[in-house]
């Protein structure tokens, strides 16, 4: 039998959580070793003791103490973004691997679809954020038929499903995603939105993207979108496009004037709904910015885990 990679996951709320549950279903790879919160009263905590998982309340010192914490490789940041500077100071100085689930951006973006084979040997690898994971793939499918001279993008998602570290991030989101828009999707100017929606009953995630481009392949473009779509279901099985790639020619007599761009652009406008179903494992189906975020964190760990066990192999 393959000895399974330990894990650790700090931080307690919705996507630790999430992520937890999803570690201890669905991998053949990884093994929790420890699950790490700052409230010992917290539903996630908590959780984590009744499934037999190490716990400590004491954060990120408190994980250091655990015993057994020399065994875990890998550890993931669920906090935020402030929080993440100090703790990945931390976790280099005792050579463990970190995946981080905030905003702060301190190693390389990371999409599994799109470049996902690229950061396997970083030391810190950074998920941007789960609006970019659901959006970038597709600014990714574009600019490879096509250059996309402007991404923008839009990811609504329930409130309900937005904890505390998510509101509190809310402007480190649109930085991260914006940049990621430029260094992962291969935009030359990008720019995000994110909408916190109170509807009730509360509504799936719902993610649009618009890319302007030169004159191009409509088919290829489709297709491009079609095949990242399947390519990103293999992690993400609710992830799905709404309807069919839209394509507007914008003409001379009716140039675009957009803020972000240094002229008005005339060519092509590439328009692309998305619905990312949750898979439910922490909370309810509609919060699929959660499922998407973990879902990427889970398949980035297993395949360093896997690139670990191939290096000290070779």
């Amino acid at each position: 039998m393959v000895m399974k990679t330990k894990v650790a996951i700090i931080g307690s709320g919705n996507i630790g959580t999430d992520l937890m549950i999803k570690v201890m279903r669905l991998s053949d790879v990884l093994e929790m070793g420890a699950f790490v919160g700052i409230d010992p009263e917290s539903d996630g905590l908590k959780r984590a003791e009744r499934l037999g998982v190490p716990i400590t309340a004491g954060g990120i010192d408190g994980l250091v103490a655990l015993p057994g914490f020399q065994d875990i490789e890998i550890v993931f940041d669920a906090t935020s973004a402030g929080a993440h500077k100090k703790h990945n100071e931390i976790l280099q100085s005792h050579g463990k691997r970190v995946i981080d689930l905030t905003p702060a951006a301190i190693g390389p973006y990371t999409i599994p679809a799109v470049n996902g084979d690229a950061n396997l040997d970083a030391l810190n690898v950074n998920m941007v954020t789960c609006g970019g994971q659901a959006t970038i793939p597709i600014v990714a499918a574009v600019n490879r038929v096509t250059p996309v001279h402007y991404g923008e993008i839009i990811a609504s998602i329930a409130s309900k499903s937005a904890g505390p570290g998510t509101r509190a991030n809310i402007d480190e989101f649109t930085e991260t995603t914006s940049q990621a828009i430029k260094d992962v999707g291969g935009a030359s100017r990008g720019k995000a939105i994110i909408v916190l929606n109170p509807a009730e009953p509360p509504l799936i995630m719902r993610d649009t993207v618009y890319c302007l481009t030169d004159d191009a392949d409509q088919a290829a473009i489709t297709a491009s979108v079609e095949q990242m779509v399947e390519d990103v279901r293999k992690y993400v099985p609710g992830y799905r496009l709404k309807q069919a790639v839209q394509f507007e020619r914008i003409g001379h007599n009716k140039p675009l004037r957009i803020p972000e761009m240094d002229a008005e652009f005339t060519g092509l406008k590439v328009s692309v709904y998305l619905e990312v179903e949750g898979a439910a494992h922490y909370l309810p189906a509609y919060a699929g910015n959660l499922d998407i975020m973990t879902s990427a964190a889970l398949k980035t760990a297993e395949k360093i885990a896997l690139r670990s066990r191939e290096q000290v192999g070779a």
